[in-house]
């Protein structure tokens, strides 16, 4: 998207021009209910998004420039004045944090080593030893598949759920609004904080697989919640405390992005972002997220989502829950 272009969107953004077009769904208006009442407004959640040409070219990623780009973008979130003081406000040396991956396309559509790297030294900035950080997904095949090693000892560690060092799901479900799952034990018992890495992708039932859709990925049944679009089960399965309760902070991949055809890697529908989105509201995360991919269908000619018949109505449903808010007005983002 070329810069002036790309300012047009995030003026038409601000403005709810833009997003509401997703199905239709403006979600809680909550500006204009404080309005009626003469309450003060609450703070808007802050998402950065930070794009860069350098950031890719020729299917290389400059690890040099993300990382930079991810300090200088946690610095605006947390009004930080250093990288230092960003990653300290929100890990803790004592913290044992998760970097939850999205590894099901491989390599050629996964979170990119070079951008986990750059998480990992900024949780090193935030006085964390490499021993109390777990890069993780679902397998251990599939974190090898999309380029990462297997680490299972002392030092930072790497591996999937299905390890016998990640301890596999919990015996017992849990069930949550209409959700019944194990939960990965990496999420219920290794880790105090977690990190979600997700990639920016269309998903052929949800709509958009962001920042919610990853945690289907810590559940041993992930395929029983994809009816009505994965609406409510998304929103429910992300508002449990292992999930809402430790993540801290999402750092969404869109080095390159895709706009049809997900969640499987298509060549054909990808295109280089060039970008990454960072925050902590996944709710804003995910309804930013599809108004970047709605962007790109209509640039290219394709039908909408809820005109496609997969609308991303758990949007709505996790902002209703109380996760985060979906309504334009109340999304700050802030471009770097």
């Amino acid at each position: 998207m070329a810069k002036s272009t790309r300012r047009e969107f995030l003026k038409a953004l601000g403005a709810g021009l833009v997003l509401p077009t997703i199905g239709g769904v403006v979600g809680t208006s909550l500006s204009k209910d404080i309005a009626a009442s003469g309450q003060v407004a609450p703070e808007k959640s802050k998402l950065i998004i930070a794009r860069h040409e350098k950031f890719l070219g020729d299917g290389k990623v400059n690890g040099e420039l993300v990382g930079k780009a991810l300090d200088d973008g946690l610095m605006r979130l947390t009004e930080a004045k250093s990288p230092v003081g960003a990653w300290a406000s929100l890990f803790k040396p004592e913290d044992v944090v998760g970097l939850k991956l999205n590894c099901l396309a491989k390599r050629a559509f996964s979170p990119h080593v070079e951008l986990v790297e750059a998480v990992i030294r900024g949780l090193k900035l935030a006085g964390l030893n490499e021993g109390n950080i777990i890069i993780f997904d679902r397998t251990s095949r599939e974190l090898r598949e999309a380029g990462f090693t297997i680490y299972k000892g002392g030092g930072l560690k790497c591996f999937g759920t299905d390890e016998l060092s990640g301890g596999g799901y919990e015996p017992n479900p849990i069930v949550v609004g209409h959700v019944g799952s194990c939960f990965s034990r990496i999420v219920s018992s290794l880790c105090t904080a977690i990190i979600n890495i997700p990639v920016l992708k269309d998903h052929d039932l949800a709509g958009v697989s962001v920042a919610m859709k990853n945690f289907y990925g810590v559940i041993h049944n992930p395929n029983k919640y994809h009816d009505n679009n994965c609406d409510p089960y998304i929103a429910e399965l992300y508002s449990h405390p292992y999930v809402n309760g430790k993540v801290r902070l999402t750092i969404c991949d869109a080095l390159m992005a895709q706009y049809n055809g997900g969640p499987a890697y298509k060549a054909q529908w990808a295109w280089p972002y060039r970008g990454i989105l960072l925050g902590m509201d996944p709710v804003a995360m995910d309804k930013v997220g599809a108004g970047i991919i709605e962007e790109k269908r209509k640039e290219v000619g394709l039908p909408s989502l809820k005109e496609a018949g997969r609308e991303p109505k758990y949007i709505q449903t996790a902002a209703s829950l109380g996760l985060g808010v979906d309504d334009p007005t109340l999304i700050q983002i802030i471009e770097t």
